[in-house]
């Protein structure tokens, strides 16, 4: 481990950039670092998961609940806060954290995943996305300028570029190379649109598929626009495992080491812990809050559907030792609810969701903070053999070959009995 100033001693000097970057410690086996990424609204601790909070709310929590999760950096999406509120409202009450009532940083994904998400409403075009309202039918052009007034209006700490997303499952290729260099195109007018790069930090966003010669050339194209923070786009759209990490590992190999590298949509606890290793900092997913309104609390040895009948009588926390709000026993200020309970109300009443949300962001949180103490300590492989060991029962027969393969390559053998 190579170790860098401590934390407290760091001092942000007089900057354009609203971003401040400073790297704690790295791994010296595999490719994982710890860093402070220091942001308008406060610090952040990296690697880290941020919750999804579409359209400025979190569902299921309120924000102070989320808050308590220990969530410092939570996502918000432009093209839905663009459609309702509206920008008429955001700059009337001056951007979403007054909205929301959110004291700390909000990120906000520019609209171009909707491309994918909402494609039978939208056109692409170079002018940019033309969508239809999913509310009303609505009309809605959204251009790379458009998209980062909106972005300046919502006033989040971190916005991002608007990108032309293509599925990885794609067999089009010349469509993906078309997207890559077209997102490369729209960075710039992206860049020149920006009217707050004091307040708000732009993210360049890493296109090309699953073609890792595309990959390399959009990581050339965009480090040399200098941002302050890149995000590899265009995954967890259902590509194999492996060749999610084969793109992941790539990227982060040509990316600067002093700034934030943020893989878009990444939620699995095993999908993050893997991207940590490969050299990834920033994650986001709706996936925590949206399992659990199908009655899933995610656990360290795995997820568990509390519908099931085998949970009726288990009086037990949804985890033993979790500290989240929904599982600290009462004594110790928490609600104490039992799983026999979220059985009770899952499938009757919004509660149950209510209360697996609390615990399932608070699940991924603590696990980025352990991850994170682990790589600050040097001991992140060790620490990685140890959860695969625990969410597999010990039996490597089951862990995924993508997994196995990826780690390895980092020098990680999960596989050795050592």
């Amino acid at each position: 481990m190579s170790a860098v100033e401590d934390e407290d001693d760091m001092v942000l000097s007089p900057s354009p950039s609203a971003l401040k970057f400073d790297l704690v410690a790295r791994c010296s086996t595999t490719k994982a670092r710890a860093a402070t990424l220091r942001l308008p609204h406060g610090p952040v601790q990296l690697p880290m998961f941020m919750p999804v909070a579409t359209q400025a709310s979190l569902k299921g929590l309120t924000p102070k609940q989320l808050e308590e999760t220990s969530c410092r950096l939570c996502l918000n999406n432009t093209y839905h806060l663009g459609l309702k509120p509206g920008q008429k409202t955001l700059d009337a009450i001056g951007g979403a954290h007054k909205l929301q009532s959110w004291p700390h940083n909000i990120l906000t994904d520019s609209g171009g995943f909707q491309m994918v998400s909402l494609l039978k409403l939208s056109q692409v075009t170079e002018e940019g996305v033309r969508f239809l309202s999913p509310h009303d039918g609505t009309p809605m052009l959204l251009t790379p300028e458009h998209s980062i007034s909106l972005q300046n209006s919502i006033g989040s700490d971190i916005i991002m570029q608007l990108d032309d997303v293509i599925a990885t499952t794609s067999p089009d290729h010349e469509r993906i190379k078309e997207a890559m260099l077209r997102s490369v195109r729209w960075l710039d007018r992206c860049i020149a649109a920006h009217e707050k790069p004091e307040s708000q930090n732009l993210f360049c966003i890493i296109q090309g598929g699953l073609d890792l010669e595309l990959r390399k050339e959009c990581c050339r194209a965009m480090v040399a626009r200098d941002t302050p923070g890149i995000a590899i786009g265009g995954l967890s759209g259902g590509e194999a495992k492996a060749e999610f990490c084969k793109v992941v590992d790539i990227c982060t190999s040509l990316l600067p080491e002093k700034k934030p590298r943020y893989v878009m949509g990444v939620g699995y606890p095993e999908d993050i812990l893997v991207s940590v290793a490969l050299g990834a900092d920033m994650f986001d997913c709706v996936w925590p809050t949206r399992t659990a309104r199908f009655g899933n609390a995610v656990t360290s040895t795995g997820t568990s559907n509390l519908r099931h009948a085998a949970y009726a009588y288990d009086f037990r926390p949804v985890e033993e030792g979790c500290q989240c709000a929904c599982c600290r026993p009462q004594s110790e200020g928490g609600l104490g609810v039992t799983r026999a309970y979220i059985h009770h109300v899952a499938a009757k009443e919004t509660a149950g969701a209510h209360l697996l949300s609390i615990h399932n962001v608070h699940f991924l949180l603590e696990l980025m903070r352990r991850a994170r103490e682990a790589i600050v300590e040097d001991r992140y492989p060790a620490f990685l053999v140890d959860y695969f060991d625990k969410l597999y029962g010990g039996e490597k027969d089951k862990y995924p070959q993508w997994a196995v393969d990826a780690l390895k390559g980092v020098g990680i053998d999960l596989m050795s009995n050592l």
